[in-house]
């Protein structure tokens, strides 16, 4: 569950920093199916803009909808059955995604057609960028894929094609999709967090020791930032 690798140091707003700013260990649990792991994430960095601190992020895979089939479910649709909502609230709903990821900098594009897809190979993926250190690029990349460009994140072509913006070799990761230690490790940590109770994300645990579930605001994980080097001091 620990892989080194994966740890991405995010500088204030410097990836490549040698700053002596705080760093402040982020392990995120998330699925790139879900909007507010991306609004979580954005939030994040303006709480590290904010607090002059640096953080060393590690991604961690989490499915909203495991037993999603291949070909995906419409998402008025799928949010109607699992939660309940209406069309009307839908519609609501995705406007204010589209409102605080504008205000993040991040575009929401939403249309009567976007569909929920099975999620499992990008993170198969994900774990095979973990070990080129690629994840962290990979991950934003993804999101931006999905809710920004409306690709289908299912299928293996439009994963390669992601994984080649950032560098990734496409033969290689093409193996990746398909190799059984890539996979195994996703369905390995997947489980420990639904054992632990992981119900929701984004989950982030700050320094292996606190867990805040949700997208909680660029204020709120500023105080946990700052918690947490005050205590290391």
């Amino acid at each position: 569950m620990d892989k080194s690798s994966s740890a991405t140091p995010l500088a204030p707003q410097d990836t490549s920093s040698t700053t002596s700013a705080p760093v402040v260990q982020i392990d995120i649990i998330s699925d790139v199916m879900c909007p507010w792991c991306i609004v979580g994430y954005k939030q994040l960095e303006l709480a590290l803009a904010q607090t002059g601190m640096g953080a060393r992020v590690r991604w961690h895979p989490f499915e909203l909808n495991p037993d999603m089939p291949a070909e995906g479910e419409n998402m008025t649709e799928h949010i109607q059955r699992k939660y309940g909502a209406s069309a009307e609230q839908s519609v609501q709903n995705r406007q204010r995604l589209q409102d605080i990821g504008a205000a993040l900098g991040f575009e929401f594009n939403f249309n009567p057609d976007s569909k929920i897809v099975n999620s499992f190979h990008a993170h198969v993926l994900l774990d095979y960028a973990a070990t080129q250190g690629l994840q962290h690029p990979l991950k934003m990349a993804l999101f931006k894929a999905h809710f920004s460009d409306g690709k289908d994140l299912s299928q293996d072509e439009v994963l390669l094609d992601v994984a080649e913006t950032v560098g990734l070799d496409r033969d290689a990761s093409r193996a990746a999709l398909t190799a059984e230690c890539h996979q195994q490790a996703v369905r390995s940590e997947e489980k420990v967090w639904y054992q632990n109770g992981i119900s929701g994300v984004p989950s982030m645990i700050f320094a292996e020791k606190y867990l805040i579930t949700g997208a909680q605001g660029p204020e709120n994980y500023a105080k946990m930032l700052q918690k947490v080097i005050s205590e290391a001091a």
